[in-house]
């Protein structure tokens, strides 16, 4: 169940409860707990987590025989366990209580987006008749990065009694969280420590392996009424249990308030003597709420989109998670973009190129976070320059997945669940990764107009990748063109070609034109540069004149494989067998993961014309119409009226969407082009997560990028809005779903410029300031200026 700002679940239903944990997450920006039940432990059913955004830990695993390194997210201590039971005036206590028990009666799940506020509330009857009421409200403090809280309040019905609690902080959690990497080490935490500070306050300590980061946890429990605390500790896990006196008419209540500090808080301290004190000192649970509800009230100002209806809601979830994952908080850490957010385990919290798809709504709404993000990768742009000196290139290379380091974090080996075989990873051959970092420094720059990070550290990044094409291109004299070789692109299926030795497969198309777009993009910023910057750049870099001709002639002449009038995915794709797809489907049914599918029949997916999501196409989201003629005239193919529609339907009919973020870049550009199914794609990308399209993959957390990109697809996709320098340029098109809209971006330094879309019409309303007016560039050629403190409307 879903109105206005609440999302929720009215029955307990142990097969959805992972789901739920995901989608009902808590989280500020630097750290999130999942919504898991306070009753249950890890488990078949419950998985509770709490994320440290940026905490990873390295460890080996033994695996078919060979051994592996792999960095994780840390699953950190469990903060939020309250255990309970009944006992009536006179009995013996009763069974501890759980959403499992057989007396459970009601289960309400309420997520409250606008005020960040989940509560659950579980109604519980014995044979008796004897009931009790329990619920529970949390929240992961968004104005304090460093707090949480818990209150859980009991009330008997038809009896009278105490209600025996215990208050947990369970050091004791491993990261298990995904099936398929239990044959991996999941114990990354050691040397715990616990005990009670004078006042009460329990407290945990441990640390990562490697790097060892050291963690210290401290809550604060009080009780209504308040009563003494039986304590007891063991090095994982202090313990404090209470007799709480209930009756008819007289409620009781625990609260838990947490601290949580690390040894990379900034700036340094002791993480325990800081956890305890902040824990003991914080406010109230009453105050507390009311503080964290002035801070999100503060964000949904900045970071508003209305849609009416049900869409309007899941892209209001949406919103929600993206903000949790991401705050203005996490520009204060040196932290990137966890594809599945702080919310699970998958993919090892691995930051991949998700960000591509999340910072157009951070650079609208909120810039300095987007900025910070791009720091994250300039600081390991050391380790990037490293990883291309490793593979005897220039340049930066920078990882498919990356966590903490910088360093290459993809597996060398992952299971096919369907099979039980290990097989090989090839997916770091995704070298476009690093066109896609570049992209992310050009459009920040572009539409928030900070040219004082495109030109140091933008710069630094850009060019480096752009010299790593430079010099990856090998020129072919036969095609008399420029080629990449042993590449992989988005797609993900293809990694070699059928039969062949050696991983990858030879100039993806998408690869190959983002690496010209790089190259052409860099020589423009070094014409933009000023004379003393492209000097000590030049210098630094060790740029010279004929290098830059290289990429001159490189950025012209890369080759773009095409067949039958469409461009290829990569050369050779057209000459690939065809699948029976509907075969497929017959005997499947879903055939999302299809690789899994024919691997497991002893079969490769190397040998069709097969695509796991948006590949070439991907081209089409990255670039308008406009940009994306230019870029292939530059590269000598000009683009026809009819080459880029065939190319879309092509290869449209040859993908499974095995990502959540493929029916989004479909969506994207069926939209764009009014195609009658584009309503299909985006509403498959709007219900990804939320009816878990995946098949259990939202547990393991949600899906950043895809979440960021429905908001983006509403408001840059829909509306055609470019932020630039020269202004706003706005080119709607009409979705019959979603006809009407607005949202409140930041644009040349005002905050609060509202876009309003209604059938044929537009609007935009610049805020009072002292600033100059902004500029709108509307689709028939007109550019109007809308003055401070003024809204225009404009005909379409």
């Amino acid at each position: 169940m879903s109105t206005g700002w609440s999302w929720g679940y009215d029955r307990y239903e142990p097969e959805r409860e992972r789901l739920i944990e995901s989608l009902c997450a808590l989280g500020n920006g630097r750290f999130a707990t999942r919504g898991s039940a306070p009753e249950c432990p890890a488990g078949p059913v419950h998985y509770p987590g709490t994320y440290l955004a940026g905490c990873y830990d390295r460890r080996r695993s033994a695996v078919a025989g060979r051994t592996v390194t792999n960095e994780d997210m840390v699953n950190l201590p469990d903060w939020t366990p309250l255990h309970y039971r009944c006992r009536p005036d006179g009995g013996p206590p009763g069974d501890w209580l759980t959403p499992d028990s057989p007396e459970l009666r009601h289960h309400h799940v309420r997520l409250d987006l606008r005020t960040g506020t989940l509560t659950r509330q579980l109604f519980f009857r014995d044979a008796e008749g004897r009931a009790l009421r329990v619920v529970h409200t949390r929240i992961v403090h968004m104005g304090d990065p460093h707090l949480a809280a818990q209150r859980s309040t009991f009330r008997a019905y038809g009896w009278s009694g105490t209600v025996e609690v215990e208050s947990v902080l369970d050091g004791a959690v491993t990261n298990a969280g995904v099936a398929r990497y239990r044959n991996l080490e999941g114990r990354h935490l050691t040397g715990h420590r616990s005990g009670f500070e004078p006042g009460g306050t329990a407290w945990l300590t441990c640390r990562s392996h490697a790097p060892g980061t050291r963690l210290a946890l401290a809550v604060r429990t009080v009780t209504t009424p308040s009563v003494p605390a039986a304590r007891t500790a063991t090095p994982t896990a202090p313990v404090q249990t209470y007799r709480l006196p209930v009756a008819p008419r007289h409620a009781a209540s625990v609260v838990k308030t947490l601290a949580l500090r690390t040894s990379a808080d900034r700036p340094p301290g002791d993480p325990r003597a800081e956890a305890c004190a902040e824990a003991a000192g914080a406010s109230a649970f009453p105050r507390l709420l009311t503080t964290h509800e002035a801070a999100w009230r503060r964000l949904w100002e900045q970071g508003e989109l209305h849609v009416p209806g049900e869409s309007g809601r899941i892209l209001r979830l949406h919103v929600f998670h993206v903000l949790q994952t991401l705050s203005p908080h996490t520009a204060d850490l040196d932290a990137g973009v966890p594809a599945r957010g702080l919310h699970g385990e998958a993919y090892r919290g691995h930051v991949f190129w998700d960000e591509l798809f999340v910072l157009p709504y951070l650079n609208l709404h909120f810039p300095e976070v987007a900025r910070a993000l791009l720091m994250y990768r300039h600081r390991r742009l050391p380790a990037a320059r490293a990883a291309a000196r490793d593979i005897g290139a220039t340049g930066a290379v920078y990882p498919w997945q990356s966590a903490g380091s910088g360093r290459e974090e993809t597996q060398e080996l992952h299971l096919n669940p369907r099979s039980g075989r290990w097989l090989p990873d090839h997916s770091r051959l995704q070298r476009h990764v690093g066109s896609a970092v570049a992209h992310d420094v050009w459009r920040y720059a572009q539409t928030t107009g900070d040219r004082a990070f495109l030109h140091a550290e933008g710069a630094e990044i850009l060019l480096e990748v752009a010299r790593y094409w430079a010099g990856a291109a090998r020129y072919d004299p036969d095609l008399r063109r420029y080629r990449m070789r042993g590449v992989a692109g988005p797609d993900e299926y293809h990694d070699a070609y059928p039969g062949a030795a050696t991983p990858g497969i030879d100039d993806n198309a998408y690869t190959n034109a983002t690496a010209a777009w790089v190259l052409a993009r860099g020589l423009d910023l070094l014409a933009e540069l000023p004379a003393a910057r492209c000097a000590e750049l030049a210098h630094q870099l060790s740029l010279d004149g004929g290098e830059l001709a290289r990429w001159e002639d490189v950025s012209r002449r890369l080759y773009i494989p095409f067949h039958h009038g469409v461009i290829s995915q990569f050369e050779g794709y057209g000459d690939l067998a065809e699948l029976d797809w509907e075969g497929y489907r017959a005997r499947y049914g879903d055939i999302r993961r299809l690789d899994r599918i024919l691997e497991a029949e002893g079969d490769t997916v190397n040998r069709y014309q097969a695509t796991k999501q948006a590949d070439t196409l991907m081209l089409g989201y990255l670039f308008r119409p406009r940009e994306l003629h230019e870029l292939f005239a530059r590269l000598g193919h000009p683009l026809d009226d009819d080459t880029w529609p065939a190319t879309e339907a092509y290869h449209l009919r040859r993908t499974s969407h095995g990502s959540t973020l493929s029916s989004l870049v479909h969506g994207w550009l069926r939209t764009r082009t009014m195609g009658a199914d584009a309503w299909r794609y985006c509403e498959e990308a709007l219900l990804g997560d939320v009816a878990d399209l995946q098949g259990g993959t939202t547990g393991e957390g949600i899906h950043l990028g895809a979440m960021a990109g429905t908001v983006d697809l509403v408001e840059r996709g829909i509306t055609g809005l470019e932020a630039g320098p020269e202004g706003l340029r706005v080119k709607p098109v009409p979705l019959a779903q979603i006809p009407r809209f607005s949202f409140t971006i930041c644009f040349q330094g005002h905050r609060g410029v509202r876009v309003r879309v209604l059938p044929g019409r537009l609007a935009v309303r610049v805020p009072a300031s002292p600033r100059g007016p902004v500029p709108v560039l509307l689709p028939d050629g007109r550019r109007v200026c809308v003055a401070p403190g003024e809204e225009r409307w404009f005909r379409l």
